[in-house]
């Protein structure tokens, strides 16, 4: 992997030292400053300070706080990436982005479609650069398998995807924060919006309050249609994606946290015979697990994006369907249709998020 020549100075933030920004977000963040010279790994917050001060001496970087009105405002960064419980990412959104810094966020960038315009709503005011951190669309092998299909199957011509989402021992009552993940991918591969979908779900009440298989059936404004399968305690942890279009199909095995699929594999067939079987590995020059799941490529993109001075890629704009799906789900909604949940007017989601923003307070 060879860095980019840019030798301007390039200052990142970071909130929140937990252990998924310990595990995948620190060692991109330490990895991108090795290979593009003048990024500068400012300063990490967390609100307990031995676990701030552990990542910057872990990671490189040379300051911690606990308070992050106080690190954004001494240290002026250039980009802040936010890694917090999915319960504080959109009301930390909205104070960062009012702050006017440049924003990468963890999904989902809110619990509800509220939250998100609300965020959408910051950022058309503030005009900053966003990201949010659907992380499948940056996965190697989703990334080929979206490059498979445009270069062979025509997008218009896909007829339909199948995304199978397999956990162990998942039982907490808020699944449809992971669950977004599989809905987002199926999002990327399709580029058209949710047009309707309808919801089953296998309850296992002896297994804990919300505890199901869900099951959704979609169709999107293009026509594709999708089958989505999320088993929270299944015997297996696995991602598969499935595309089928006329005489072609391609299966696409994700390494989610090196589970039972690790490396991943992508595998093209043509009226019966195989094209192509890929091992996901050979996607990317390391085997490292924040390589291979796609946290390095989607921090660098943000990171180049700010710096190239780039046009937006994956901003928030595109997540308020997303979020509002996966919110059908904690709603046990058995229904959702487009037409029905028009998207709100700019100006509708400017006051959303100046209520949103008066509430926080």
């Amino acid at each position: 992997m060879k860095a980019r020549r840019i030798q301007v100075s390039f200052k990142v933030c970071v909130i929140g030292c937990g252990g998924h920004s310990t595990r995948v977000h620190g060692p991109s963040y330490k990895k991108y400053a090795d290979l593009y010279p003048g990024t500068i790994l400012a300063a990490c917050c967390d609100l307990d300070p031995i676990r701030a001060k552990e990542f910057q001496h872990m990671f490189g970087f040379k300051a911690c706080y606990t308070d992050i009105d106080e690190m954004l405002d001494t240290e002026k960064p250039d980009a802040v990436c936010l890694v917090v419980k999915e319960s504080f990412i959109a009301a930390l959104s909205v104070k960062v982005i009012e702050k006017g810094y440049p924003i990468l966020m963890e999904k989902p960038p809110g619990l509800s479609k509220e939250e998100t315009l609300a965020i959408v709503a910051a950022v058309e005011k503030n005009r900053v650069p966003n990201k949010v951190a659907f992380n499948r669309w940056y996965i190697p092998v989703m990334v080929k398998l979206k490059e498979m299909m445009k270069a062979n199957l025509k997008l218009e011509k896909v007829h339909q995807i199948r995304y199978d989402f397999y956990r162990t021992g998942r039982t907490e009552p808020d699944f449809y924060t992971t669950a977004i993940h599989g809905i987002s991918a199926v999002a990327f591969l399709a580029e058209s919006p949710f047009d309707e979908i309808h919801f089953t779900y296998q309850e296992l009440p002896s297994l804990g309050e919300h505890v199901a298989n869900i099951y959704m059936d979609c169709r999107f404004a293009s026509g594709v249609i999708a089958h989505l399968h999320f088993c929270p305690v299944a015997g297996v942890v696995i991602e598969r994606a499935t595309v089928n279009s006329l005489h072609q199909t391609i299966f696409a095995e994700l390494p989610i946290w090196a589970s039972h699929d690790n490396p991943g594999r992508l595998v093209h067939f043509k009226n019966g015979h195989i094209i192509s079987d890929t091992r996901g590995d050979l996607f990317t020059d390391s085997s490292d697990m924040y390589i291979t799941n796609g946290f390095y490529a989607e921090n660098e993109s943000f990171f180049n994006m700010i710096r190239n001075n780039a046009a937006q890629e994956g901003g928030v704009e595109l997540a308020p369907q997303i979020v509002e799906v996966a919110d059908c789900i904690r709603l046990r909604k058995k229904r959702y249709a487009r037409s029905q949940n028009i998207d709100r007017t700019s100006s509708e989601a400017r006051e959303l998020g100046k209520n949103y923003e008066g509430d926080q307070t």
